[in-house]
């Protein structure tokens, strides 16, 4: 929205020719939200305490977990209002890569608010029937998958692109429909498990997401995808700017969100977030690279499906308790211990990603 108002005051001031630069536009995407987020937070973790939307706390968890009851959660909502305001903003809306972007963030965000909003203000411990989430979750994401398929300009967008190797890729042609739908909505969900401890999901999302914006600048860009051997997709590059808000409201929530937490983000933010994050992967054709970056957010899943396939199984638990961040507690891990150690894990898994672009 600011960068047609800059481009007109171009026309008498040469100076506001510094808005056209992507970089320039990313950074104040990212500082809007950021200041959005410390403006925002206090006064609706303030209206989520006055409407008592708090958060409760499982029965059969780690016992350090009990004091939390009662904290106000729905605080993605604070999330999705940095990033909606600051990319519209910011960004170039004639890019219709932003508007894919943010009708996922923003569709899984409605979802996560309808989910919650059962639980914590109609009292109703089932929310949505697990079949009506994923309904919902599967109509969003399959309208974005679809419109990506149909706007694809060339064979590269609908392969499957393979890290590490030069020219590797796999075409999956109308099959990428599904391939798109499986990363936006399992990093959904894989997100939405992993948020159980204070500060657990946000960080890791904030560093992917990041992450994700570096790819989305060089694939956007011609002669930096020729210089590094990766495919130049016209357009992607503007995806940096959403890239940069996320990172910037990320880091605001995470404010008031680190141990001890003032709010959590509950289903709203959980949901979306990693919506966005298996969206952008696919604009920017980096999905493999997704699952080694968001490695936490992977293994958080898959303790949860082993641990329910053991348990029909043989009747047994392989972990002391699902996902895999309160098995560590009910080890004797503090909280903040679990939480940083994560966070550490993720930046090695995030460089490991970021290596690719020059390791082919």
């Amino acid at each position: 929205m600011l960068l047609y108002l800059t481009n007109y005051l171009a026309q008498f001031e040469s100076g506001f020719n510094v808005f056209n630069y992507l970089t320039m536009r990313a950074i104040l995407g990212a500082l809007t939200a950021l200041v959005l987020s410390f403006v925002i937070g206090p006064r609706m973790i303030a209206r989520l305490s006055i409407n008592q939307v708090g958060q409760p706390v499982r029965e059969n968890g780690p016992i350090t977990h009990l004091p939390k009851a009662g904290t106000p959660t729905m605080g993605g909502a604070l999330i999705l209002t940095s990033i909606a305001i600051s990319t519209l903003l910011w960004a170039d809306l004639e890019n219709h890569f932003v508007w894919i972007v943010l009708f996922v963030t923003l569709a899984f965000g409605v979802i996560g608010y309808v989910d919650d909003y059962r639980k914590l203000v109609l009292q109703d411990p089932a929310g949505i029937s697990a079949k009506q989430k994923l309904f919902w979750q599967s109509a969003a994401a399959s309208v974005a998958a679809i419109a990506l398929y149909v706007t694809a300009t060339d064979e590269m967008q609908n392969s499957l692109l393979i890290p590490y190797f030069k020219d590797l890729a796999i075409y999956l042609g109308v099959f990428q429909v599904v391939v798109t739908y499986f990363f936006i909505v399992g990093f959904s969900n894989a997100v939405n498990l992993t948020d159980g401890l204070d500060g657990l999901a946000i960080m890791p999302a904030v560093l992917v997401g990041g992450a994700l914006g570096v790819f989305a600048y060089v694939t956007g860009n011609v002669n930096f995808s020729d210089y590094l051997g990766i495919p130049y997709v016209a357009g992607t590059g503007e995806i940096l700017v959403f890239c940069a808000t996320l990172a910037g409201a990320g880091l605001g929530f995470l404010w008031f969100n680190t141990y001890p937490a003032q709010v959590f983000m509950g289903d709203i933010g959980a949901l979306a977030l990693g919506a966005a994050l298996g969206v952008v992967a696919v604009v920017v054709r980096q999905e493999i690279v997704l699952v080694i970056m968001g490695g936490v957010f992977v293994v958080e899943t898959l303790s949860v499906m082993i641990q329910v396939a053991s348990y029909k199984l043989t009747g047994k638990r392989v972990f002391r308790m699902a996902p895999l961040h309160h098995h560590y507690e009910l080890k004797g891990w503090a909280e903040p211990k679990v939480i940083v150690r994560f966070w550490i894990i993720t930046v090695i898994l995030v460089l490991i990603g970021l290596a690719s672009l020059k390791i082919r």
